[in-house]
């Protein structure tokens, strides 16, 4: 009888492949590789411990999600910013978050709200820690933002929207901290209105804060002076 290994005993390829696939996206969206990075295949092969022809398909994947860009023969790059597409991404944003938010109010339950609080008690933590001056914990400040606006759209009932809604995020979300953006007690404030919109299955005071919260955060970026 053939004995199977245990995948933790032999990792897969397409295991392997996924767990690079989601270090480089994350290097990318966190900003350890810069914009204009050039993507040298020999590199990362040593860096992420996936295989060349493993590689191209990362990339190749990570470009048709507008985070590298392909150069032909030349190889690949980590994409460009500019203002022009961070408030392209920020309209985008703020539309599917808009619409989403809308069928999300009308369709959360009991537990949906218990989501909702319980992310914002993680994000207001963060965003409390960060006011005070300690900034070392920028990645996790982010993932808590983001955690806590996927879940004000979880009830929304369409894996598609929010699969959508998450690239876009990211995309905003690069932007964020490539400008080192924290809007401090205003944004903080912010999260509290939309936190009580929800809670109060308010939708067009969401849209009215969102609109503002995403604004703002734009913005602050572009005040930064780090995006070309």
């Amino acid at each position: 009888m053939n004995r199977q290994v245990p995948v933790q005993d032999s990792p897969s390829a397409a295991t392997i492949g996924e767990s690079a696939y989601a270090r480089i996206r994350s290097d990318i969206v966190l900003g350890v590789l810069l914009p204009g990075q050039r993507l040298r295949l020999e590199k990362l092969k040593s860096e992420y411990g996936a295989s060349i022809s493993t590689l191209r398909e990362i990339l190749n994947r990570l470009s048709s999600e507008f985070l590298v860009v392909a150069e032909g023969q030349r190889g690949f790059e980590v994409a460009p910013v500019s203002v022009e597409h961070l408030k392209e991404v920020s309209s985008l944003r703020l539309l599917l978050e808009s619409h989403a938010l809308e069928q999300s109010f009308a369709a959360g339950d009991v537990e949906w709200e218990a989501r909702v609080v319980s992310a914002h008690h993680k994000l207001a933590e963060m965003e409390r820690r960060m006011h005070g001056g300690d900034r070392s914990q920028t990645a996790l400040w982010k993932r808590y933002d983001w955690e806590f606006h996927q879940t004000l759209i979880s009830a929304c009932g369409s894996g598609v929207l929010m699969d959508t809604h998450a690239a876009v995020f990211d995309q905003y979300l690069r932007y964020q901290l490539l400008a080192l953006s924290f809007r401090g007690e205003i944004a903080a404030e912010e999260h509290v209105q939309l936190r009580e919109a929800a809670l109060e299955c308010d939708s067009a005071k969401a849209r009215e804060v969102l609109e503002k919260h995403i604004q703002g955060g734009v913005e602050h970026a572009m005040a930064a002076g780090r995006i070309g």
